[in-house]
């Protein structure tokens, strides 16, 4: 079997799971949740959550072909360069004075520990089981509760772009029935493409790591650089200001969140479902 065609089919179902996750899911999940009126924030987060969709196919597919430590360096991957472009899209907006407020130095602090995690469990060795699914998930909560109280404390309340277009689709959407059930049809299609390329991407991880003896470590770094991809398109866009103050705050109020966000799932979420994928198969 070919390794090139392999590598080849490698690249592409990855590309693609990022490509409809973000042309297609997250515009689709964020006009359906504008459709059900959610408040501005439940629908940030949910969007939050639709940029880890590529990471989370990944894992399950890669931990159903057996391959656990795959996922383990796809989430280490992904996290260390989520961070990296945060970084680099907050220098070069000439953005990094705003990061001295309290806020946004827990949040910093928090991916910074979503990096160690994954950095340790590698160094040391430490076999994942099924006890430290609630332990992850009390994590998440935390590092939730963290971010909620503290930006409540230390962060004026700033309407960002995204959310003021979000609360201009109520005006037109909401309490329409038909675009609801449009939305849900569409979100069910795009979840059985999500599924299927995620089988076959599991598939070609498999004959990678199997027949041409890649190294599991080489796989998940490759995944996670490739599954990166729609938090970069994010940082860039959410600080696309108009140079007002008040718009500069908000864009990278928006880039940590959507940092912060994508991290902790990535880590906790993520990494748990691997868990219980590989106890169970």
């Amino acid at each position: 079997m070919n390794l090139i065609l392999n590598l080849v089919e490698f690249i592409i179902y990855s590309i693609l799971i990022v490509f409809v996750t973000k042309n297609f899911l997250i515009k689709v999940i964020r006009q359906l949740a504008s459709a059900l009126d959610l408040e501005s924030k439940t629908v940030g987060d949910i969007s939050g959550v639709a940029t880890s969709m590529p990471e989370i196919i990944s894992v399950f597919f890669t931990s159903l072909q057996g391959m656990f430590a795959t996922g383990i360096y796809n989430i280490l991957s992904s996290n260390v360069i989520n961070f990296i472009q945060y970084t680099i899209s907050i220098f070069k907006n000439k953005n990094q004075q705003l990061l001295q407020n309290d806020a946004l130095k827990a949040d910093i602090i928090m991916v910074i520990i979503t990096i160690l995690i994954p950095s340790l469990i590698i160094i040391l060795n430490i076999e994942m089981n099924i006890a430290f699914v609630p332990i992850f998930i009390m994590l998440f909560i935390l590092f939730y509760m963290i971010n909620r109280n503290t930006h409540k404390l230390y962060l004026p309340q700033i309407k960002t772009e995204e959310m003021k277009e979000i609360e201009k689709q109520k005006k037109w959407i909401k309490g329409k029935k038909k675009i609801i059930i449009k939305d849900i049809i569409y979100l069910i299609i795009i979840g059985i493409i999500l599924f299927s390329i995620g089988e076959l991407l599991g598939n070609v991880v498999r004959r990678l790591s199997a027949i041409f003896y890649i190294p599991e470590s080489i796989i998940g770094i490759t995944l996670g650089i490739i599954t990166s991809l729609p938090e970069l398109i994010t940082f860039i866009e959410s600080q696309r200001t108009s140079g007002t103050e008040n718009n500069k705050v908000s864009g990278v109020i928006e880039a940590t969140n959507n940092l912060l966000t994508s991290n902790i799932i990535n880590l906790f979420v993520v990494l748990t479902i691997g868990i219980v994928v590989t106890v169970l198969i």
